[in-house]
């Protein structure tokens, strides 16, 4: 089995087993790669790679979108919609005028969601659940 092949395998049980609040943070840590993956096409003229990630990025923050509980989440939840929204809009324009610096900033924003994601999960004990908002 390639080494490929057993990431795969392992990232798959992984999810299957994860708790809600570890999901989320998942889907965090995979936007931020794609994230990153997306300036680093753009710094080497990579259109596929760009458009691949890109194209990834979009999904992730429509599955952030989706998870968002408005009944239980309030204002939070709210904002949280209104800031995926920004980026899914954000990473239409990106893939249009290839901009990098604002491609910087949503790294940026996807990377505190994630850290802010990773010690709400952490902080919730065994027996609860966290709600994504």
């Amino acid at each position: 089995m390639s080494y490929a092949s057993q990431s795969s395998s392992y990232r798959e049980m992984e999810i299957q087993s994860a708790s809600p609040e570890r999901l989320v943070v998942i889907v965090f840590e995979q936007l931020v790669v794609n994230l990153e993956r997306a300036r680093i096409a753009m710094d080497r003229n990579d259109i596929e790679l760009r458009v691949t990630s890109l194209r990834r990025a979009r999904g992730l923050v429509g599955e952030l979108l989706a998870t968002v509980d408005f009944e239980k989440g309030g204002a939070l939840a709210t904002q949280l919609a209104d800031l995926y929204q920004f980026m899914l809009y954000e990473l239409v324009d990106i893939g249009q005028r290839k901009d990098v610096v604002t491609l910087r900033k949503l790294v940026n924003i996807a990377t505190a969601l994630r850290d802010g994601f990773t010690t709400a999960a952490q902080s919730v004990s065994p027996g609860v659940r966290l709600k994504t908002a």
